[in-house]
Formats: C-alpha cells, sequence, structure tokens
C-alpha cells in the first residue's frame, strides 16, 4: 500500500469548504441533499457532519450547473440526470472548458489593453 505523500489531496471536505468552493451556501447543499437523492455525503454519525468527496462535489456541480448555470427547475434537472447522465456528465466538461477559455481571453485581452 503506498502512502500518499500529496498533502494538498483531500480525501473529505466540509460542508463549509464545498460551499466556499462552489459560490453557495451550506443550506443550499443541504436542501439539495434532500432533492437528489444520489447526492448523500458521507455522515459521521455522532455528530451528523458531512463528508464530501470529490465524487460528490463532482455532482453537486453538475446540479449547480443544471439548476443556477442552466435555469432547469428542481424536478427538470432531477429528471434530466437520471435519464442523460452521460450527456450531463460530458455537457459540464464542455462547459467547465469554454468558461475557462472566455477566462482565458479576457486575461489576454486586458494585457493587451494594457500594452496600448
Amino acid at each position: 500500500m503506498a502512502l500518499n505523500t500529496d498533502k494538498n489531496l483531500k480525501l473529505y471536505y466540509s460542508i463549509k469548504e464545498v460551499a466556499q468552493m462552489l459560490g453557495v451556501t451550506e443550506s443550499l447543499l443541504r436542501y439539495w441533499e434532500k432533492e437528489f437523492p444520489h447526492l448523500r455525503p458521507k455522515t459521521i454519525s455522532s455528530n451528523k457532519v458531512r463528508q464530501y468527496t470529490d465524487k460528490d462535489i463532482e455532482q453537486i456541480r453538475l446540479i449547480y450547473n443544471l439548476v443556477k448555470v442552466r435555469g432547469f427547475k428542481l424536478a427538470a434537472a432531477r429528471k434530466y440526470l437520471n435519464e442523460n447522465r452521460g450527456g450531463v456528465d460530458k455537457s459540464n466538461e464542455v462547459l467547465e472548458t469554454l468558461i475557462s477559455v472566455r477566462d482565458q481571453l479576457k486575461s489576454l485581452k486586458e494585457q493587451l489593453t494594457s500594452l496600448t
């Protein structure tokens, strides 16, 4: 068994960390857990602390994309996730790539305008 020497790699994230990562509130994450049955972070039974994995965070990103970015209602997002799992994953990847390219283009534009 190999020892993990990467100190930046975390196995679990708190609800506060996940909320900050995604720019949402902790209460919204709790609400989405109730609305989307496949979103179930691990909880420590003694104090009910949620522990999110990278897979959980990816699920939340997909939900965020459908609800906040694309404007789906919760029921429609839930149905879309259940029926079109592969397509949602792919469209989320495409969207993230496009956002990254847009940000890079904005940065280049700022650099060019500062030179003139």
